[in-house]
């Protein structure tokens, strides 16, 4: 597994820092956006390739090839790595992930799941850009207490906005401090700024029209169907869209980073 810490200029002993996990497309100009304005933020990051270590360059086609909970892990080790490190604030490390890393940054919330894989380190906030919240596992409700923060885009055909909005009215019902952040005429990775307007992806699994429940412990079942959950499941779509945002990107950028520096 690799990983690439950055470190801000200045004076301070000790700095906040952010792990940093990519989506299905791997490390894009996204990622180097983010850098970059946290760093100027004062605020470190650590960005984990939780590709190329296993042999994988994308899952766009084939989302099989690495499972969402695997990435959730690999940023378990990077917080108890960086919660060692004599230049990081261990109380201030939160996690921001992206689309499929998303899930991996929401999740690692879930005190079921740190108590199965993670350690005492715990992350100060968890972040996620348009997050794939149609999978519900069980208990994923009993969290940490540490505050959450999503952003999405209300036209991404990619990633259903819908199923976060329900997430999030049930966790802020249970008193967690959240904020689901939307935005129109937004698409699918609208934070990088290589990306078009709007482009097409034709071979890109999509579960938009999907809704994923765990009735026992590590089975995933269609909640419309009830048939075990898979790929090939006939509420799978394939192709979608994505797009850079320019004002969408400057408003989440000024956000999380306002976000971070209240922590």
């Amino acid at each position: 597994m690799a990983a690439e810490l950055r470190i801000p200029q200045g004076q301070k002993a000790k700095f906040p820092a952010v792990v940093l996990v990519h989506g299905s497309g791997g490390i894009s100009g996204s990622m180097d956006l983010w850098v970059h304005a946290l760093n100027q933020a004062g605020i470190a990051t650590f960005v984990i390739d939780t590709f190329s270590g296993r042999g994988v360059t994308s899952t766009v086609q084939d989302q099989t090839l690495l499972h969402s909970l695997a990435m959730m892990v690999d940023a378990y080790r990077g917080l108890d790595l960086l919660a060692k490190h004599p230049r990081i604030e261990p109380s201030k490390i939160s996690i921001m992930g992206f689309s499929k890393g998303a899930v991996a940054s929401v999740f690692s919330a879930s005190t079921r799941f740190k108590a199965m894989y993670g350690s005492s380190a715990k992350f100060a906030s968890h972040i996620g850009l348009y997050t794939p919240c149609n999978t519900r596992f069980m208990g994923d409700t009993d969290l940490t207490g540490s505050p959450m923060r999503f952003f999405h885009g209300t036209t991404d055909d990619y990633v259903n906005v819908v199923p976060c909005r329900a997430y999030v009215a049930e966790l802020k019902a249970k008193g967690v401090d959240i904020s689901l952040t939307e935005f129109a005429n937004t698409q699918h990775g609208y934070d990088s700024p290589l990306a078009p307007e709007k482009l097409a992806v034709p071979s890109a699994q999509s579960t938009r029209n999907c809704q994923f429940i765990e009735k026992s412990k590590g089975e995933l079942f269609n909640a419309q169907s009830g048939i075990p959950f898979s790929y090939s499941d006939p509420c799978l779509a394939l192709g979608a869209h994505v797009g850079h945002n320019p004002d969408s990107t400057a408003k989440t950028v000024k956000g999380v980073v306002e976000f971070l520096q209240s922590l």
